[in-house]
């Protein structure tokens, strides 16, 4: 016989956990798919040697609007400072919000980010995107994110220095050709929010997502081949179901459903190195330098001790290239002002289609209903980050119960 369930979620990502606890909240009998033996999807953790290993260099932002679906003292976050070293002539330069730590103002205002009228062209753009309202920002013109810092005012130095490395490391690509808009609402969440790691790695956020829906309702080990109008077919039999959400990554997706046109070009490498000891007082992310292949580097058991297992320093360390570890390892040593013979390999993780592309003009809330109650969900619905991924969950979940003609629940936080 058919299995049979009201909704059927394919993918328990954190698109797909979003849409199903909302699901489950109005009431509804949701069933969740997953071909993998993990939830979370691409947030991923694993445990080498007793080290919490990310898929790649993750953190978690609190400053997205749909962290207010988490609860984030369960998740015991270890945060980075908000800010940036950048390395210059050899000599390490801090780069710290000094709302976060005022001492530190006057070694930013002195750092080699270019005149005193192109930092306050940096100080400027930062306070637009992080205090100004999100719909002035959406409203604002278009273009290429390189153009609009240039237009700005902001200048080469503090481009090439800080501003491309750090937005590379989140963007994944560095030639700043991503949507104006998009860099606009990533600032704003750096400016709000910090960055950090929870204590088990960032695959807990999809584990306390999960945990809400009890258990007997995510269903590991169950790859879906097709989906079709009320049901969905797996090797193990055929579900029957009033609704089915997609929330797989944008190439399955598109290969479920015809209607989705969805691709994840970019891509990351990370390698993950072990020092005896952090050289850094405070936790940074430190930047790569101009010509180089580093994007940054960062001692992430300085923001979560709980990442190793013994005090010693855990360093991630990413390229936008798949990347030897071999040919990175000098790169990685004079970031951290250590010799390549301190640094201990652990392993390297490359991941392939890793987010889509957020290029002009910038897709906001693309169609989450596809009529004849199939839905999909993603971060390729959205923003391609963690809050876009939520976001569009969310917004499945509203779509379908629409359909369904079921009440949801009250949800006052910004779905963008």
């Amino acid at each position: 016989m058919p299995l049979r369930a009201e909704v059927l979620v394919v993918g328990a990502g954190l698109a797909g956990l979003s849409a199903a606890t909302r699901l489950a909240d109005a009431g509804l009998d949701v069933q969740v798919l997953e071909a993998y033996g993990h939830v979370g999807g691409r947030v991923a953790s694993e445990r080498i040697d007793g080290f919490v290993v990310d898929r790649g260099f993750q953190v978690f932002n609190t400053g997205y609007p749909r962290a207010a679906d988490l609860d984030l003292p369960a998740l015991e976050l270890g945060c980075f400072e908000r800010g940036a070293v950048l390395r210059v002539d050899g000599r390490a330069h801090r780069v710290i919000d000094p709302r976060q730590r005022p001492t530190a103002a006057l070694g930013t205002a002195a750092a080699p980010l270019g005149s005193l009228r192109e930092k306050a062209a940096l100080v400027a753009f930062s306070l637009r995107a992080g205090y100004s309202p999100v719909g002035f920002l959406l409203r604002a013109p278009e273009e290429t994110a390189e153009r609009a810092l240039r237009s700005a005012g902001v200048g080469a130095a503090a481009v090439e220095r800080f501003l491309r490395p750090f937005l590379a490391g989140v963007l994944l690509e560095d030639q700043l050709a991503s949507s104006s808009r998009y860099v606009d609402l990533l600032w704003r969440s750096f400016v709000r929010g910090a960055t950090g790691l929870p204590a088990d790695g960032m695959q807990a956020i999809g584990e306390q997502l999960a945990a809400r829906l009890g258990t007997g309702r995510v269903h590991l080990h169950t790859a879906v081949r097709s989906v079709h109008p009320g049901s969905v077919v797996t090797d193990d039999g055929t579900w029957r179901a009033d609704a089915v959400v997609v929330a797989t990554d944008p190439v399955t997706a598109a290969g479920l459903l015809p209607a989705v046109d969805a691709t994840a070009p970019r891509q990351v490498t990370t390698h993950l190195h072990v020092l005896p000891e952090s050289p850094w007082p405070t936790p940074l992310i430190v930047l790569g330098q101009p010509g180089g292949r580093l994007v940054n580097s960062a001692v992430v058991s300085d923001a979560q001790p709980r990442y190793s297992p013994d005090g010693r320093a855990l360093v991630a360390s990413s390229t936008l290239d798949p990347t030897p570890e071999a040919e990175v390892r000098g790169e990685v040593a004079a970031a951290h002002g250590v010799s390549p013979s301190d640094l201990e390999h652990l392993t390297t993780v490359t991941v392939r289609g890793a987010q889509p592309a957020a290029l002009p003009p910038l897709q906001l809330r693309r169609p989450v209903d596809l009529g004849n109650g199939l839905f999909v969900c993603g971060d390729h619905r959205d923003t391609p980050s963690i809050q876009g991924a939520m976001a569009s969950g969310a917004r499945a979940a509203r779509a379908a119960l629409g359909a369904l003609r079921r009440p949801g629940p009250p949800d006052h936080r910004s779905a963008g």
